[in-house]
């Protein structure tokens, strides 16, 4: 059954969920005396009820343990009701499998027992304000953007991040193993350096161990440390970096290319916390939270025996896919300023400006790098400062199907880094001469001034990299 406080329909509207009548009546003291609108019931079918007619609350305080239909269950038939509503689930403080579970299904936040007055205010000041909206009237245009230590930002502005947003705000509270899946560059380690920021342990360092940067028979070492005369070398003992990183937070990036020796040594270890340097004898326990990252496709690794099943449900407490950015291009434009200003800073460069037609180009082009191949593409532009160019560039490589062209004919070059230099500079050179060719109306002598390079030079080049006027293909 449903009750309803004193109403005015000036005041948000908050209903609240809970089977104990005593926690329902210090629930409903508190909201009255901070001005809201409150309204309660004692069980699902009460809420569920309530929830059928207008108009639809603000805000949704539930009780997780309820008998009979449990929170959980009534959380998924609510949003079922209204898929924008905001729900905060009350349960016991301890329940991480339950917090996780909240916001798989859609809980905005998980306030955990004790219910203290301070957590309340802090709740109800992040989902109502600034807007005073019923959820179905919400504006996805807002933007979050969220600065972070090492000159990095998280940026939010589509659908998907903003789910990612309100899942991470609730499950970095909670001292769980997270895992985070997506292609390469989609700012998983950004995504881990916000968990870090918004858990108990922001104050405590934040460490990064890329496993596929790391030699296999050195990874040991670097998590673990060694101890002197551990091995021909060790002339005295070192930490790891789950030493190093006591009571704070450690990325494992690409953890799928961890190999299978290590990832049952790392099994142990997530555990009990406990392992043993190189060469110890003894064990020493740290207090670390363990993140982790992979591109791989966990179902092909899992078939393959690439990553140990054991060690992907131990790692997955809480799992979220960042999608790729052709997936969120609302955020683009935000990242093309963000990124600006990050690299003028950098660069002690004056930030340049994105007109409508490059940032429309931008738009227009799949981002098969996503937000890495984004920021270099912005780098480039800050430092030749030169639009036609860099829309040229997005036009050459991008086809139909999204997948990036080849800028040259030929076949790549090989032979280490001398290989990999000529590779480089030939992707740098082949699109700014075709663009200087089509500019001139491909009269050579002014497309080599332009250029600043000798007219013979040019020849050479274009020879080079196979090019041709429009009109002899």
């Amino acid at each position: 059954m449903a009750t309803t406080s004193v109403r005015s329909s000036s005041l948000p509207l908050i209903l609240v969920v809970y089977h104990k009548p005593l926690v329902l009546r210090h629930f409903t003291a508190a909201l009255d005396v901070g001005g809201y609108q409150v309204e309660t019931a004692t069980s699902a079918q009460g809420a569920l009820e309530r929830l059928r007619r207008p108009p639809v609350p603000n805000l949704v305080l539930m009780d997780v343990a309820m008998p009979g239909t449990d929170g959980l269950e009534t959380l998924q038939r609510a949003r079922e009701l209204h898929p924008q509503l905001k729900v905060v689930m009350l349960g016991v403080g301890d329940d991480t499998r339950g917090a996780a579970q909240a916001v798989r299904l859609g809980a905005v936040d998980y306030l955990p027992e004790p219910f203290h007055e301070s957590d309340l205010e802090s709740v109800l000041k992040q989902h109502l304000q600034p807007a005073l909206c019923v959820p179905d009237q919400i504006d996805d245009s807002e933007a979050t953007i969220i600065n972070l230590p090492e000159g990095v930002s998280f940026v939010c502005a589509s659908p998907a991040m903003k789910r990612i947003h309100a899942q991470v705000s609730v499950i970095a509270k909670f001292d769980m193993p997270v895992l985070m899946l997506g292609e390469s560059g989609t700012g998983k380690e950004v995504l881990s350096l916000l968990i870090h920021h918004l858990s108990p342990r922001a104050n405590y360092p934040f460490l990064k161990v890329n496993c596929a940067a790391v030699p296999a028979d050195l990874l040991e070492s670097e998590l673990f440390g060694y101890e002197a005369g551990a091995f021909t070398g060790a002339t005295k003992s070192k930490p790891g970096k789950f030493e190093l990183c006591e009571q704070g937070t450690i990325l494992l990036d690409e953890i799928g290319e961890m190999p299978p020796a290590m990832q049952a040594k790392l099994l142990h270890f997530l555990q009990d916390h406990r392992f043993s340097r190189l060469g110890s004898r003894t064990t020493t326990k740290a207090d670390v939270r363990i993140l982790a990252a992979t591109n791989i496709k966990v179902e092909e690794a899992l078939a393959s025996k690439m990553l140990r099943e054991d060690l992907y449900y131990r790692l997955s407490g809480f799992t979220m896919q960042i999608p790729p950015l052709r997936d969120r291009k609302k955020e683009i434009p935000l990242l093309l300023e963000h990124f600006m200003k990050r690299n003028a800073t950098q660069f002690s460069s004056p930030e340049r400006r994105f007109s409508a037609r490059l940032v429309q180009a931008s738009l227009s082009y799949s981002w098969p790098g996503n937000l890495r191949q984004l920021e270099n593409f912005v780098r480039r532009y800050l430092v030749l400062g030169d639009e036609e160019l860099a829309i040229s560039e997005l036009r050459m490589n991008q086809l139909g199907n999204g997948e990036l062209r080849p800028l040259t004919t030929g076949q790549p070059d090989v032979g280490g880094l001398k290989g990999l230099a000529r590779g480089v500079k030939r992707e740098a050179e082949a699109p700014a001469i075709a663009h200087a060719l089509e500019q001139t109306n491909w009269h050579r002598q002014k497309a080599a001034a332009l250029l600043k390079i000798s007219y013979k030079a040019l020849l050479y080049k274009i020879k080079l990299y196979d090019l041709h006027p429009p009109d002899s293909e």
